[in-house]
């Protein structure tokens, strides 16, 4: 009976060490388990490593050559190019005769004997254009740039240049019979040999 007794207590003692270790090591294991988890895995050779596609950087608007080419092809082709970029375009001789050219940007444009009689060149920015020569009577040049322009020899008979920029621009043998100037600027702009409105010339001499 003793002995009965001592085997149950025995094989109870093992049965609680046994409980005792499996607890103790599940509570070292989890730790352990879930530091791994928190450490990032570390590329190797056989481990694709993630691209990470860079910002695109946009650069600044820029008009192209093209595109000012685009643009002098639509003008000479449909008479109309409201707003265009037309920096330095080559229109020499060009006939644009009553062409909408309103708020066009022409700036360094070459225009020498060109037609522009009755274009509308509203707001546009003929700054520094070549204008020499050119038949410009009867355009709309109100509030256009004409900053240093060159318009030596050209006919602005009936040109409206109201409120027109024309500030150190070239009008040496200009005709500007009946041409509306009232509010434009004529600063430091050289009018040798014009041909003027009456009073013009006392106001900017």
């Amino acid at each position: 009976m003793k002995k009965t007794n001592f085997k149950k207590l025995s094989s109870w003692l093992l049965s609680a060490v046994f409980m005792v270790s499996l607890t103790i090591f599940s509570l070292f294991d989890q730790p352990y388990a879930l530091a791994q988890s928190e450490i990032a895995p570390v590329p190797t050779e056989s481990t694709p490593v993630p691209i990470v596609s860079p910002v695109p950087v946009i650069p600044p608007t820029a008009w192209s050559v093209d595109s000012v080419a685009a643009n002098v092809q639509r003008l000479l082709t449909t008479n109309e190019c409201v707003g265009c970029n037309l920096v330095g375009a080559q229109l020499d001789k060009a006939n644009l005769q009553a062409a909408n050219l309103a708020g066009a940007n022409l700036q360094e444009a070459e225009l020498e004997k060109a037609n522009l009689q009755g274009t509308n060149l509203a707001s546009a920015n003929l700054q520094g254009v070549d204008l020499s020569k050119a038949n410009i009577a009867g355009a709309n040049l109100q509030g256009a740039n004409l900053f240093d322009a060159d318009l030596e020899g050209a006919n602005l008979l009936g040109a409206d240049l109201q409120g027109a920029n024309l500030q150190k621009a070239d009008l040496q043998k200009t005709n500007l019979t009946n041409a509306n100037i009232q509010g434009a600027n004529l600063l430091d702009a050289d009018l040798e040999d014009a041909i003027v409105p009456q009073g013009i010339m006392n106001q900017y001499q």
